[in-house]
């Protein structure tokens, strides 16, 4: 005998054994109804359950095989895809946002409450830092000059607003500052930092050669930890421990150098701890690192070796594991001396008569010497190859680097990360584009895309505001000055009392000149401002004030006025100041 069910019992024994995650980890939305196990048709149709949903899952979806084969399947619109894309870019990051928020705060403590800073203009203010590290100049201020500046970074950004920028820069909290340092000596900008340093780890993988190396980074600020270095270039600067992919000169991993670490055992030399820091995101996966005679060390080989990675590099001689034998003096030219031990091997080998070489290695089972005069070991050989990838790195950030005079040593270090940072990105670049392209021109497109959201924004403003200005009704016309009064200063001497000024007659050829003169050339007196006025003015000056303006009732003075005395003193001595 069937067995009849209802439609939620079916379902309920389909789904019984499934999950609420189908294959394309979708959510399956169920609703329980209740639903008496018997119904009759004689029952009311207010007692009657409503229908169970239907589960858009359990449709038959309609799908399409184009030409080349692609399979599509037609879906509703605003309903979930069968994929899930992936996130999109943030042009506002973590690093960015910290950067925005402690300047802001530092402004607003020391200058006023209102002042901000968005993250395009902090974008656009990196960019301009970039132009100047490519287009090298005297000085900043010329960056906006006439003769020296750059048209991409006056049309970003003023030249007060960009100092202003530049004098609150911060990348920490100041108030929590004091108890942080007591503990951490880089706590000025260890957060930032340790951000910079994760996104370098994170979005490159090295090939098999990594270099291992110091940098000492120019400064003279003033620091705690500042480092004194005769062999480098610039004597005094910020270290920081760098290991660098050979092939690419990618910055795999970087630390500062702050002086003594409280966490390191004190039975383990720095040098290893340095090492193992910096090389353990690319532990057990059969990699060899290049180090110099600073990191060397048998008990190094060791650890690297547990973790499946290799070692090569020069050894000091005064190592307590070189063997005696091979400290001695005076060898033959090009002699090569080879000691093995516990998954190592120990090249010595003798450039001169007073000079001697020992590399350690933990990747070559078999040494062998080339057929040449200097009969150099394949020891020595990798060695030379693989030694070079932090210095070729130091080398190409110091070409375009925007490094500046500064005070503040995290300037200086924030200097430091936008250099590395453009280089890495010069590199992820090429990887994923395949295009070979100079850096300066790389540099140059870098910051121009930087700094393209600002620029936009400040467009919008200004159209904005024109079109405000344009709906505006407006003002009535304000009243011209006078063009007659500059061509009177220009062209002829003149007195100039108030709304007046009178014209004299150059007088080069004596007064009786003057007087024969035509009467266009003929002393007048003229009303400037307001030409609507009627011609008539006042009468003469008052006796008691000599210097107030001539009034006259014609462009020529009457005889009467000419008789007067006092009159005739006042014009003598205006006609004739100017001879």
């Amino acid at each position: 005998m069937q067995r009849r069910f209802t439609t939620t019992q079916a379902l309920q024994i389909i789904l019984g054994d499934a999950s609420l995650l189908d294959s394309d980890a979708d959510e399956i939305d169920i609703e329980e109804e209740s639903e008496p196990e018997q119904f009759s048709e004689a029952d009311s149709e207010d007692d009657a359950p409503h229908p169970l949903k239907k589960n858009p899952r359990l449709d038959t979806t309609v799908t399409e095989t184009a030409k080349d084969g692609t399979v599509w399947r037609k879906e509703e619109v605003g309903r979930h895809l069968h994929f899930t894309p992936i996130e999109p870019y943030a042009a506002d990051g973590e690093m960015l946002r910290t950067i925005q928020a402690c300047t802001i705060q530092h402004a607003r403590d020391t200058e006023t409450v209102d002042w901000f800073m968005a993250v395009p203009e902090l974008m656009a203010f990196i960019a301009i830092i970039i132009w100047r590290g490519v287009k090298k100049v005297p000085s900043l201020s010329d960056n906006w000059s006439k003769m020296y500046g750059n048209k991409e970074i006056m049309a970003t950004m003023a030249r007060d607003r960009f100092q202003k920028i530049m004098q609150h820069l911060r990348f920490d909290c100041k108030d929590t500052r004091h108890e942080r340092v007591q503990t951490d000596r880089f706590a000025a900008i260890s957060e930032l930092w340790e951000s910079f340093r994760k996104n370098c780890v994170k979005f490159y993988r090295p090939g098999r050669h990594i270099t291992i190396d110091e940098q000492l980074y120019p400064s003279k600020t003033r620091c705690p930890f500042l480092q004194y270095i005769a062999t480098k270039p610039d004597k005094f600067g910020i270290k920081f421990w760098v290991a660098c992919d050979l092939k690419s000169k990618y910055i795999c991993n970087v630390y500062p150098y702050v002086g003594k670490d409280p966490s390191r055992p004190k039975e383990e030399r720095l040098s290893e701890s340095v090492v193992m820091k910096l090389i353990e995101p690319f532990l057990d996966q059969g990699r060899t690192v290049t180090t110099d005679n600073f990191f060397t060390s048998i008990s190094l080989s060791k650890k690297l070796l547990s973790r499946k990675t290799t070692i090569i590099g020069t050894v000091n001689k005064i190592r307590r594991e070189i063997p005696p034998s091979a400290k001695v003096k005076n060898c033959s030219e090009f002699s090569t001396q080879v000691f093995t031990t516990t998954n190592a091997t120990l090249t010595v080998y003798a450039a001169s008569r007073k000079k001697t070489v020992y590399v350690m290695s933990s990747m070559h089972g078999l040494i062998q010497t080339e057929d040449t005069h200097k009969k150099k070991p394949t020891t020595i050989t990798q060695y030379n190859k693989t030694k070079c990838g932090v210095d070729s790195m130091d080398q190409m950030v110091r070409e375009y680097s925007v490094r500046a005079g500064t005070r503040r040593w995290p300037v200086a270090v924030f200097y430091n990360m936008v250099d590395m940072a453009a280089l890495n990105a010069y590199v992820l670049y090429q990887a994923c584009t395949g295009r070979k392209e100079r850096r300066p021109d790389f540099l140059m497109q870098l910051a121009s895309e930087l700094d393209a959201s600002h620029v936009t924004a400040k467009q919008i403003e200004r159209d904005n505001g024109l079109r405000k200005q344009a709906a505006e009704p407006e003002e009535p016309a304000k009243r011209k000055k006078c063009q007659v009064r500059n061509q009177c200063r220009t062209f002829y001497p003149a007195v100039y009392r108030e709304n007046f000024c009178i014209e004299v007659l150059p007088t080069s050829q004596g007064p009786a000149a003057a007087a024969t003169a035509k009467p266009n050339n003929q002393l007048s007196l003229r009303k400037c401002l307001d030409p609507t006025k009627s011609s008539q003015v006042e009468g003469p000056p008052p006796l008691n004030n000599p210097i107030a303006t001539p009034t006259v009732s014609d462009s020529k003075f009457s005889s009467a006025n000419k008789s007067s005395s006092h009159h005739s003193a006042w014009w003598k001595k205006r006609r004739f100041s100017n001879e």
